[in-house]
């Protein structure tokens, strides 16, 4: 038998030896924030939890094949949507939009995401791959401008470093 106070000592140790603000997910998310490369996400099939909120927190450009779907199954797992998806999701569709979609949990097709602006176009599955791979040499050199694009990206996430980084923790 522990008294109650063994506990409390022990997980103030465990408290003091743990920063719970430095986590794996944090930091890929922030590094990808700051990444100073265009990074482009393909998605070909079901994209839930990390699949899609990665992405959203790190990719500049996401393409969907059009069978392809998205799921927010956050609350039918009683947790929060993780990779700071609390953020970004507001501020891509809008507050309540993103709270629908995150109470609910139902499914998102390719069009729908793409009618919600959670992805930039949504193709036929044999075009996916090779028009995410056209895109991609069209913002490296010799056709793209790579010191314009990197300054762009730099300057668009700037402001929201601070945001991503409080919302992360």
């Amino acid at each position: 038998y522990f008294e109650p106070k063994f506990f409390e000592k022990v997980q103030k140790e465990i408290r003091a030896e743990i920063d719970l603000m430095d986590i794996a997910q944090k930091k890929l998310c922030m590094a990808l924030w700051k990444f100073s490369k265009p990074v482009i996400a393909a998605i070909n099939g079901l994209a839930i939890g990390g699949a899609i909120t990665m992405p959203l927190s790190g990719a500049d450009l996401i393409y969907m094949a059009e069978d392809a779907w998205l799921g927010f199954y956050f609350s039918k797992r009683a947790i929060i949507p993780e990779f700071s998806s609390t953020f970004m999701l507001p501020f891509l569709v809008g507050f309540q939009k993103a709270k629908e979609i995150c109470y609910f949990g139902d499914k998102i097709t390719a069009q729908k995401a793409y009618e919600l602006g959670l992805v930039n176009k949504v193709l036929p599955n044999e075009e996916l791959i090779p028009y995410a791979r056209e895109q991609a040499l069209r913002l490296i050199p010799p056709k793209g401008p790579y010191l314009s694009i990197k300054l762009m990206k730099k300057t668009m996430h700037a402001y929201f470093i601070d945001i991503l980084d409080r919302t992360l923790d």
